[in-house]
């Protein structure tokens, strides 16, 4: 039987948010929501207008930023976000936008 998940481990959360998420302040503004729930990465647009999320920390933080960028609260407008789980690489400091 296996153990059940430590939701205190940090875990990394990767999410694409398609939508219109550039050039109206959503990197910005998750970075802020990750600082106040203490997670590290980084917010980047790509190049074909998504933007993406790399978070690191504990998973329940990760899950609270994961629900902020699905909630229609952030500048734009988010059509959709696909999340990736894994374990945190623990390479990353602070939270930039890239």
């Amino acid at each position: 039987m296996s153990q059940p998940e430590n939701r205190a481990d940090p875990v990394r959360l990767t999410a694409w948010v398609r939508g219109r998420v550039q050039g109206v302040g959503f990197r910005w503004w998750t970075r802020s929501r990750a600082l106040e729930l203490g997670l590290s990465g980084w917010a980047r647009n790509t190049a074909d207008g998504r933007v993406e999320v790399v978070a690191e920390g504990a998973r329940d933080e990760c899950d609270r930023l994961l629900q902020a960028l699905q909630s229609g609260q952030a500048p734009g407008s988010v059509d959709a976000v696909v999340e990736q789980w894994g374990p945190a690489k623990g390479t990353i400091e602070g939270f930039v936008e890239r």
